[in-house]
C-alpha cells in the first residue's frame, strides 16, 4: 500500500457498488486498502465506512454498520444526522459520474465532520482524490444541492431540448456548449452571455419562439421563462 501523509484511514469499506462507489473505490486504492460491499455490509474491521447509497437508504445503511469506525456518506443533500450513533463525516464530490467512471481531480467537494477528527478525515480524503474541499453546514445543503442540479442535470435537459430542435446534430452543438461553459467559468455570466437577447434582437427571439411553438410546444412556457431570465442577465451586463 502506498504511504501518504494525508488523514486517510488505512482500511476503508465502501458500501454501495454503483457508479460513485465503484469510482471512489478505484481512486482511493493507491492511498488505502479498500473493500467494496453491498448495501447490507456492516464494515467490520474497517477504519472508515463510506456509504455510497441512495439518500433514502443512508440512515438504514448506517444503522447496519458495526459501531467503532468513522462512517461517512457521499450525499450532497443529506445532513450528518442521518449517521446518528457514529462519528460521522460527509464527502460529496461535485462531479458527475457516468457509467464509464470519472476522474475526480480538479473538482470541488463539500465536506463536513461531526468531530475534528472526522472533518480532518473528510479533508484528507478530498485531498487524496484531488478534490478542492469546501466545508458545508447542514443548513446550506438544500441550496448547494439545488445549485449542483441546475448546473449539471438541468443543463443536460436543456441540451436534450436543443437536440429535439436540431435532430441528429449533437456534434454540431457540442463545441458551442463547451465554449459557453468555459467562457462562463473564465469570465462570469455577464461577459459570457451572447446571442440575440444580449444584442437586443427581439425579432430573432420572436422567430425562435415561433419555432419552439411549432416543434416543442410543450416547452413554450419554459422558453418564455428562460428568455425572461436571460433578459434580466443581459440587463446586468449593460
Amino acid at each position: 500500500m502506498k504511504t501518504t501523509t494525508l488523514a486517510v484511514p488505512d482500511r476503508i469499506t465502501v458500501i454501495g457498488a454503483g457508479r460513485l462507489g465503484s469510482a471512489l473505490a478505484r481512486a482511493l486504492q493507491p492511498h488505502a486498502t479498500v473493500a467494496v460491499s453491498g448495501r447490507g455490509g456492516n464494515g467490520a474491521g474497517s477504519d472508515l465506512v463510506l456509504l455510497c447509497v441512495p439518500d433514502t437508504e443512508i440512515a438504514r445503511a448506517a444503522a447496519r454498520v458495526t459501531p467503532g469506525p468513522l462512517v461517512g456518506h457521499c450525499s450532497g443533500a443529506t445532513g450528518l444526522d442521518a449517521l446518528v450513533g457514529h462519528e460521522a463525516l460527509g464527502l460529496h464530490p461535485l462531479m458527475t459520474v457516468p457509467a464509464e467512471g470519472a476522474s475526480f481531480a480538479g473538482a470541488g467537494a463539500a465536506v463536513a465532520g461531526s468531530t475534528p477528527r472526522a472533518l480532518a478525515t473528510a479533508h484528507g480524503l478530498a485531498a487524496a482524490l484531488g478534490l478542492r474541499a469546501v466545508e458545508l453546514r447542514d443548513s446550506d445543503r438544500p441550496a448547494y444541492h439545488a445549485a449542483a442540479s441546475i448546473a449539471s442535470n438541468f443543463l443536460v435537459t436543456l441540451e436534450d431540448w436543443a437536440e429535439a430542435l436540431l435532430p441528429g446534430d449533437r456534434a454540431l452543438l457540442a463545441p458551442l456548449v463547451r465554449a459557453t461553459v468555459e467562457n462562463w467559468a473564465e469570465y462570469g455570466p455577464e461577459r459570457a452571455l451572447t446571442g440575440p437577447i444580449a444584442r437586443g434582437d427581439d425579432a430573432s427571439v420572436a422567430r425562435q419562439r415561433a419555432a419552439v411553438a411549432e416543434h416543442t410546444p410543450e416547452r413554450l412556457v419554459l422558453f418564455d421563462h428562460l428568455a425572461g431570465a436571460t433578459r434580466e442577465l443581459a440587463g446586468r451586463a449593460r
